[in-house]
């Protein structure tokens, strides 16, 4: 048993029940930057660990009815046979092309940075009127992107779908997206999981390890969650997205930890700013 996954496990766990984001894109850098895990044996034990925890969040959401079952399917649609290709890529790639896999999962840990800071700026512009329509063809093509890119680098299961479903349906509440995304990353990542299964690159004590902190913690979190504040935990992993990504795409640890730390200050500082700036106009009435 390795404690120092176990906690990385907690951390990312928690991450998940609290705020539906922070697993994959968090967890494999984690574990190849810090303890050292070749990036294919990160990225398969990290899906096997995720095809365990998302459905303690995926149950919490249905018991409550905050999923929208139409777009589960149609992302599914989508997501599952991708997710298969993505896997078996992975794999193909072996482990003399572990170094360009190190850098697809650097991208996509800072897609899923920017991911983030647009949905909230998305969830402050309001709900439409039209949360209950599907679109079936872009709801399709955004679970096959999303299953590509989980299916290779475990990456996006939260970050990139729930973002991508605020810009083609304005109408979802955030716990709706939340959930929706939980319910459709269940079979999603057990595929892309059998993917990394069949290829053999799956080191199970890794995932032994992964899931003593992780099932605890998004149990934790989703209990909490309500009583969490939203925006500071999405800044922090905001921040600490952008650190890990430029980390894998080999950027200095000073200049990540450097451009991560601002990502924080900044996203902690604009809101600081709008309250300012409507302060006069509420004293003037």
């Amino acid at each position: 048993m390795d404690w120092g996954v176990a906690a990385a496990g907690l951390l990312t766990g928690l991450l998940v029940g609290t705020t539906g984001m922070g697993g994959g894109a968090l967890t494999m850098p984690l574990l190849t930057l810090v303890f050292g895990v070749p990036p294919l044996a990160a990225v398969s034990s990290d899906l096997v660990a995720g095809a365990v925890m998302k459905p303690v969040g995926a149950v919490v959401h249905l018991r409550r009815g905050t999923v929208q079952p139409k777009l589960v399917g149609w992302l599914c649609l989508g997501s599952l046979p991708c997710a298969a290709v993505g896997s078996l890529l992975a794999g193909a790639l072996g482990k003399g092309a572990e170094s360009v896999l190190k850098e697809i999962v650097g991208g996509a840990v800072l897609l899923a940075a920017g991911m983030l800071f647009l949905r909230m700026v998305l969830a402050r512009r309001g709900a439409a009127p039209d949360g209950s329509v599907v679109r079936p063809l872009p709801t399709v093509l955004l679970g096959g992107v999303a299953g590509l890119v989980v299916g290779a680098t475990s990456v996006g299961s939260g970050s990139i779908i729930i973002v991508v479903l605020l810009l083609i349906n304005r109408g979802l509440s955030s716990a709706r997206l939340v959930g929706t995304d939980l319910v459709q990353a269940v079979p999603l990542v057990a595929v892309a999981a059998v993917g990394h299964l069949v290829a053999g690159d799956v080191h199970f004590g890794l995932v032994g390890s992964l899931l003593v902190g992780s099932l605890p913690g998004v149990l934790v979190g989703a209990l909490v969650s309500a009583r969490v504040p939203d925006r500071p935990v999405r800044v922090l992993v905001g921040g600490m997205l952008v650190t890990t990504g430029l980390a894998m795409l080999g950027a200095d640890v000073v200049l990540s930890a450097s451009a991560g730390l601002l990502v924080v200050l900044i996203g902690a500082v604009l809101p600081l700013v709008r309250n300012t700036r409507r302060a006069p106009a509420v004293s003037g009435r």
